[in-house]
């Protein structure tokens, strides 16, 4: 059981999550973790998505729009913030778990904006920037790191083999479209031949509707022996923040996750829109 989303669970609880709230609201974020862990998750993941030094950097022309403009700390940010969330997530597991494994996992994801392959960065490139993430977050106590919603091959490959050169276990999940293939029109079977190389611990699908997740893990269950999985989205994304709708409510989503398991997915969960009532509800399906 993974847990489930963390940038609109802070939004659905009336707080912004702009600064991902880890400086300025650091108790809200804690919560929300804890309130996973008592749900039943055994994996909760740290509320760092997007936050990458090139995420800030992106608001500016260049450096020297940045340095005119922007404030004193921006060059070292994303690292305090990503040590800062993953101590957040160790403590809430620590004060709650009473005992129960449950895992940290550091997550990111695309170094540029997940929806759009067309936008990244060379390999080259990219597997630096993923060293540098994956680093601080090993540092500061991650168990494993969570690279999600992932739209190509390329990307994927260049995640992993950073996450390998850092030394820390690796689940990767992609964004499948409707038919279940990458945002690229790449397949899942070329994604599984990409990966299975790289000893990747975990392949899943996320960040999708329930329909397209499922057409995911059907594609996905065509080629991986290995573990597998999927978290769908609830909802729609409203830009820049996100629609909560009514269509899958906790029971709802927890009788989707029967049929999941019955596909071959041993590692389920949510993601954007969903809640630790949808955690609790799913983790009493399929648990008794």
């Amino acid at each position: 059981m993974l847990d489930g989303g963390i940038g609109t669970e802070i939004l659905r609880r009336d707080v912004t999550w702009a600064d991902h709230q880890l400086l300025e609201r650091p108790a809200v974020v804690r919560a929300i973790h804890e309130d996973y862990v008592k749900a039943g998750a055994d994996v909760i993941s740290t509320n760092t998505f997007q936050l990458t030094r090139r995420a800030l950097f992106n608001h500016f022309r260049d450096d020297a729009h940045r340095q005119q403009i922007g404030p004193a700390d921006l060059e070292d940010r994303a690292d305090r913030l990503l040590r800062e969330a993953a101590r957040l997530a160790v403590e809430s597991r620590d004060a709650v778990a009473d005992g129960r494994p449950v895992a940290v996992a550091g997550a990111i994801t695309t170094l540029e904006w997940c929806f759009r392959p067309d936008l990244a960065p060379t390999p080259a490139q990219a597997h630096a920037e993923y060293v540098e993430t994956i680093g601080a977050l090993v540092d500061a106590g991650c168990d494993l790191v969570l690279i999600e919603t992932v739209n190509s091959v390329g990307e994927a490959k260049a995640a992993v083999e950073a996450a390998n050169e850092v030394g820390l276990p690796c689940w990767l999940a992609f964004a499948p479209t409707e038919d279940g293939h990458l945002f690229t029109g790449e397949t899942m079977e070329q994604a599984e031949a990409a990966l299975a190389p790289l000893g990747v611990d975990a392949v899943l699908v996320n960040c999708a509707p329930p329909d397209d997740c499922r057409a995911g893990l059907r594609e996905l269950a065509k080629v991986r022996q290995g573990v597998k999985g999927l978290y769908p989205h609830v909802g729609r994304f409203d830009p820049p923040e996100w629609l909560f709708t009514d269509e899958y409510p906790p029971e709802a989503y927890a009788q989707e996750a029967r049929a999941w398991l019955a596909m071959g997915g041993t590692v389920i969960g949510g993601c954007c829109g969903t809640t630790p009532d949808h955690i609790a509800a799913v983790a009493r399906a399929i648990r008794g």
